[in-house]
């Protein structure tokens, strides 16, 4: 009996204790302001056409949403091209990234006028941290090895764009993005943030079970170790394209919208 009595406390107490856990960790992610504003940015194999599902389906909700074109260059220059489009916002701003901009996301997102970030199927990297040693803590995903390089332009094969990339999508759907695929410099995957901008912002992700180009498992962990409010979706690495509205409640809960 006595021992059943301090398996019974020790378990009430590390009940108490992982409840408290949770409500500080709940306390400690600020709840979103309200925004009008999105700003959105697109990751490598695409360009900011891919947003166009999900930015119909903003402005049908009243929100001004606008698309970064990503030279995909260096990622000094790539922020600095997000940065430019978030003066231009006229209040509150939710800023989201898709794949490789999750990047820009983290390093740009201390905007001061970042209220929320949104990360779909996303890079989010500490500040300074290695994010391909951090990706190789996971099993490559089989769109890395689909990559083809002209020079020191990167980009999918039609192949493993259409298989690994748009798996969820139509054929014929998925034949026109990749068409349209905007060819990456070996420079930008050099790049560091310096900043953790969800380290001080209310953070959002969307996990997609169906990842074949950043592992599913590793999305979930970035998600975690942020502390976003996260969502996992049925979907290819383009789940903006084969889930837009998922995707675009996400973004309106981010904007205090929902």
């Amino acid at each position: 009996m006595l021992m059943n009595r301090r398996t019974f406390s020790t378990a009430l107490l590390a009940g108490a204790a992982a409840s408290l856990f949770s409500t500080r960790g709940m306390a400690a992610i600020p709840a979103p302001v309200k925004a009008r504003n999105v700003v959105l940015v697109h990751g490598l194999f695409a360009d900011g056409s891919c947003w166009s599902e999900v930015i119909a389906r903003l402005q049908a909700a009243g929100l001004n949403a606008t698309a970064v074109q990503n030279p995909l260059t260096t990622l000094p220059e790539a922020v600095a091209s997000a940065q430019r489009v978030l003066d231009r916002q006229d209040g509150p701003t939710v800023f989201v990234g898709h794949s490789f901009s999750g990047m820009i996301v983290t390093e740009a997102g201390v905007h001061p006028k970042v209220s929320a970030l949104v990360y779909v199927a996303a890079r989010a990297p500490d500040a300074g941290e290695d994010y391909t040693a951090l990706a190789k803590t996971y099993p490559t995903p089989p769109a890395s090895a689909g990559i083809v390089f002209d020079g020191d332009e990167g980009r999918l094969s039609e192949e493993a764009f259409l298989r690994d990339f748009a798996g969820d999508l139509p054929e014929a759907k998925a034949k026109v993005l990749y068409a349209v695929q905007e060819p990456f410099h070996k420079a930008l995957l050099a790049g560091k943030t310096t900043n953790a901008a969800w380290r001080s912002k209310p953070s959002f992700y969307a996990v997609s079970t169906e990842d074949r180009t950043i592992n599913p498992d590793l999305e979930r962990f970035m998600a975690k170790r942020m502390g976003a409010k996260t969502i996992e979706v049925k979907a290819s690495h383009l789940a903006l394209i084969s889930h837009p509205e998922e995707i675009t409640k996400l973004i309106l809960e981010a904007a205090g919208q929902a």
